[in-house]
């Protein structure tokens, strides 16, 4: 069993910076691909980034619409997963979920088990 909790919505400008947090319980927290989600009011919630952590090497999967925009990292000494966001758009704003799978390089909503509860995350124009 895994539990998230996220951290570090909140608002900022177009163009500005965020960085989430999501702290993972658990003991096996380095076997788990570690990703995150947002869902925008009225629309399905969609991949943002997924990270993953085997044979001491780190994999970093991105969405189109973020890419070269946000870096996803993990710190399995302290078991948690980030979100820098940079040159945020209005079009970013949404609620971020974390979450976790058993599957190494998963990218689809279906495979992810652990969800945390969510943190907001609004850019005004």
């Amino acid at each position: 069993q895994v539990q998230l909790v996220e951290s570090g919505g909140g608002l900022v400008q177009a163009g500005g910076s965020l960085r989430l947090s999501c702290a993972a319980s658990g003991r096996t927290f380095s076997s788990y691909a570690m990703g995150w989600f947002r869902q925008a009011p009225g629309k399905e919630r969609e991949f943002v980034a997924r990270i993953t952590w085997t044979n001491s090497n780190t994999y970093e999967y991105y969405a189109d619409p973020v890419k070269g925009r946000f870096t996803i990292s993990r710190d399995n000494a302290k078991n948690t997963v980030y979100l820098q966001m940079n040159s945020l758009k209005p079009e970013d704003t949404a609620v971020y979920y974390c979450a976790a799978s058993r599957t190494l390089f998963a990218k689809t909503l279906p495979e992810f088990q652990y969800w945390g509860q969510g943190t907001q995350v609004t850019v005004s124009s």
